[in-house]
């Protein structure tokens, strides 16, 4: 028994000092002799290693076994095997773009010029930078409202009880147990004699407790496993907050340049019936044909047809806005939003990119992710070594009606894996390919960031010069409309000339409109690239 026992523990002390496989990371800095731990195949401790050796030694020349035992296994339950989780490193880029300055200047002919300077801080409520109070309102409507985030409050509220969960594996078990049995003995119970025992009620009623000992941390990783799923959660909660906080000013965006551009061709058709009024009073002088009569008729109800699918695009806007706001299109009505109405922010703060994986909560989610990750190796590794638990149970038996005594019971057990088909490797490995398919999503979801706000900032400074263009253009199909209508009058022009120059100022004018709207579009699309705000220190984690 004694010999047994050595064995069983020597068998332990291997197990948890001499792991067999290496779970460092291949990115993970490398240890020096005084950081090792028990992945290295060392206790951290060296005099602890040297004390529980002379325990085995003392045990092994027959000192008492119990008393050492328990020393043992103290020692080993601080023992977590696994690789403990080291965040990514932080980008060491310095800029978005090549050749970006730390401030931007976008500047743009008769509109606002912006400057976008890299290290500023982005306020929680970014859409108040537009200065919309309607804005404001409706953007508050929606994060108060919206049933997207009740679903993702109930993901992180059911998490958070699945880390609940995982603790309570670190505290023994308790139960209530009991029984109710009327009983007959045969033959094959105590000899052919039993058969004669008379049949019997019995009853018990006491407690159990059950205690997993967690040697080697595999509960301690679970609760690390189910804390990392916490987070994801949490950060899904705050990518929904700034998703939602970022549709609703798109879609007041939309509704506002929607209703710019109906204005525009509203302004159109009325420039088509001065038109048609001074084609028709030439006709009546005898200067112009039925036919410039018909052409300019024809050119005003041409642009009337742009009208429907500007009010659907808008009708459009406004369900889509309703239904942000958590309301039915029916029971709700949009503010009537109007880019005069906005204000386009000239101080547009940018988060350095050192600090973007800390501001992103896609960002942020992928790393929680990688740390679940990574707790995932640590339990496929514990599950490699043996797992010991304690249960004990003290309960009243006795006969219904009859003598009734106290029973009891301690029971040690250990259970240690030695042949499963090279499950349990399999398992880790799998466990490690899905830490380096976590590492590379990371990776990649920062790379897209980068991308992202790249993309924006380009963006900014293409939409500058487009406002710019098209007020020159604007400028220049004005002045050639009324060349052309003081030329058909004193019949120096065809109608066919007016009505190319009135085309031309109407595409001129909406290009305006899209071009000024596309300002806003960009602006917000940085605020939310950058992180809509979300700043979180590690300090504070």
């Amino acid at each position: 028994m004694k010999r047994f026992a050595l064995l069983a523990c020597s068998a332990l002390f291997r197990a948890g000092c001499m792991p067999i496989i290496n779970d460092r990371r291949p990115d993970a800095p490398p240890r020096s002799p005084a950081n090792a731990n028990m992945l290295d195949g060392r206790f951290e401790n060296q005099a602890f290693h040297r004390y529980v050796v002379a325990i085995l030694a003392k045990w092994w020349t027959g000192y008492r076994i119990l008393p050492a035992l328990i020393l043992l296994l103290a020692g080993l339950a601080g023992c977590t095997v696994g690789p403990d989780f080291v965040a990514p490193s932080q980008p060491r880029e310095t800029n978005y773009a090549m050749g970006q300055a730390a401030t931007v200047s976008t500047e743009a002919s008769g509109d606002t010029t912006q400057q976008i300077y890299l290290g500023g801080v982005l306020d929680a409520d970014w859409w108040a930078r537009l200065r919309s109070q309607e804005l404001d309102r409706t953007v508050t409507l929606a994060l108060s409202r919206n049933r997207t985030l009740e679903v993702a409050r109930a993901n992180l509220s059911k998490a958070s009880e699945g880390v609940k969960v995982a603790r309570a594996g670190l505290f023994p078990q308790l139960d209530a147990t009991g029984g109710l049995a009327r009983q007959k003995y045969g033959a094959s119970f105590l000899g052919p004699q039993a058969a004669t025992f008379p049949t019997f009620s019995a009853y018990t009623a006491g407690v159990g407790v059950s205690y997993d000992l967690d040697v080697f941390g595999r509960t301690r990783r679970s609760i690390e496993l189910a804390a990392a799923d916490k987070d994801v959660q949490q950060e899904a909660l705050r990518a929904v907050q700034l998703d939602i906080a970022s549709d609703t000013v798109l879609e007041a965006l939309q509704i506002a340049s929607t209703r710019a551009q109906i204005d525009v061709v509203n302004s159109v058709i009325a420039s088509d019936r001065r038109t048609l009024g001074l084609v028709q009073a030439r006709e009546a002088a005898g200067a112009s044909s039925d036919q410039d009569v018909t052409t300019a008729q024809s050119q005003m109800d041409r642009d009337r047809t742009l009208l429907p699918a500007l009010h659907q695009q808008l009708n459009m806007a406004q369900d889509a806005l309703a239904t942000l706001v958590g309301s039915a299109p029916a029971d709700w009505s949009a503010p009537d939003f109007s880019l005069a109405g906005m204000s386009l922010p000239q101080d547009v703060p940018l988060v350095v990119p050192s600090e973007l994986v800390r501001s992103r909560p896609d960002i942020r989610a992928a790393e929680a992710q990688l740390h679940a990750a990574n707790a995932a190796v640590g339990i496929a590794t514990a599950d490699l070594y043996p797992r010991i638990s304690l249960s004990a149970d003290v309960a009243e038996q006795g006969l219904l009606g009859g003598p009734a005594g106290a029973a009891w019971s301690l029971v040690g057990g250990i259970t240690a894996p030695i042949f499963h088909g090279g499950a349990l490797s399999a398992q880790r490995r799998a466990a490690q390919d899905a830490y380096q398919a976590a590492f590379a999503q990371y990776q990649q979801t920062v790379l897209t960031a980068f991308r992202q706000i790249s993309d924006t900032l380009h963006a900014l400074q293409n939409g500058a010069d487009a406002v710019t263009a098209q007020q020159h253009a604007l400028s220049s199909a004005t002045k050639a409309l009324g060349l052309n209508r003081e030329g058909y009058t004193a019949g120096n022009s065809t109608i066919l000339q007016v009505l190319d120059a009135q085309r031309l100022q109407q595409l001129a004018e909406l290009s305006l409109v899209q071009a000024r709207t596309e300002r806003f579009l960009q602006t917000v699309n940085l605020f939310v690239a950058a992180g809509g705000g979300l700043k979180v220190g590690r300090e504070a984690e």
